[in-house]
């Protein structure tokens, strides 16, 4: 049997389809950059009335991915792209995945957030705003090299990545000081941690939405190993083997 040549109109029509595709991608791209400059300005000015928008908020992100996902399953099994159609289509999955978990980040860090304000952790909050600014910067500028098939400035967000945990190994070194001098300080500075650490879940994500356009505009996968610096996991095994050695400590004075 031999194969036809798809018609211009079939061809325009797959063009169209692919367009939509990164045009939906990158309207669920602009929601997350808006719920992350949200939960970032909350910390700023220690609102907790910014922070339950972006819960409100929330639900846009996974209507947008569905419908994401729809599309990428209809052009699978209608249109059976090939080589870098393929990439695309596949890659825009990826990174639709990427961005609703940034927006499940963004709701978790707005709900503890305004546990904390409600603790009266304002100082504490405030100084989640650096490394806040730093990932939200990462993932807008991820989206900027997806929109305009930029490999060079994915490869800079990727590098970043290290940066950014070592800022957080910082931030938890500081804040689990904080709880060891003063129980009493545990949990409040918890959810403090919690927040912490969903940032620094952005930027790993937000370096994920990096080697995706990589692979969609080069056609490999990174080739080096990502490099961390999180060290927060010899943090606390440091912290737990000081304490040990010094005993339990003693009750705090009424």
């Amino acid at each position: 049997m031999i194969e036809r040549p798809m018609s211009t109109h079939v061809i325009k029509s797959f063009d169209e389809d692919l367009q939509r595709l990164k045009t939906l991608v990158e309207t669920m791209g602009d929601l997350t950059c808006r719920q992350l400059d949200a939960i970032v300005e909350a910390m700023e000015r220690t609102d907790a009335g910014l922070a339950a928008r972006v819960i409100e908020r929330e639900p846009e992100a996974d209507h947008q991915e569905h419908e994401i996902d729809h599309l990428v399953v209809q052009l699978l099994a209608l249109r059976h792209p090939l080589a870098t159609d393929l990439r695309h289509v596949l890659s825009a999955l990826r990174i639709a995945n990427e961005l609703e978990r940034i927006c499940d980040h963004a709701e978790n860090m707005a709900r503890r957030l305004i546990s904390s304000l409600h603790n009266g952790e304002t100082e504490r909050v405030r100084a989640l705003v650096q490394i806040a600014e730093f990932a939200a910067t990462m993932a807008k500028d991820a989206m900027r090299a997806y929109a305009g098939a930029d490999s060079a400035g994915a490869d800079d967000v990727w590098t970043r990545d290290k940066r950014l945990d070592e800022m957080y190994t910082g931030l938890f070194r500081g804040l689990l000081t904080y709880m060891m001098e003063d129980p009493r300080h545990i949990s409040a500075t918890v959810q403090i941690l919690f927040i912490a650490r969903d940032i620094e879940r952005v930027g790993d994500r937000a370096t994920n939405i990096a080697e995706m356009v990589s692979y969609f505009v080069e056609g490999t996968p990174v080739p080096e190993e990502r490099p961390k610096a999180d060290a927060t996991p010899s943090i606390v095994a440091e912290a737990l083997a000081v304490k040990s050695a010094s005993g339990p400590a003693a009750a705090p004075a009424e």
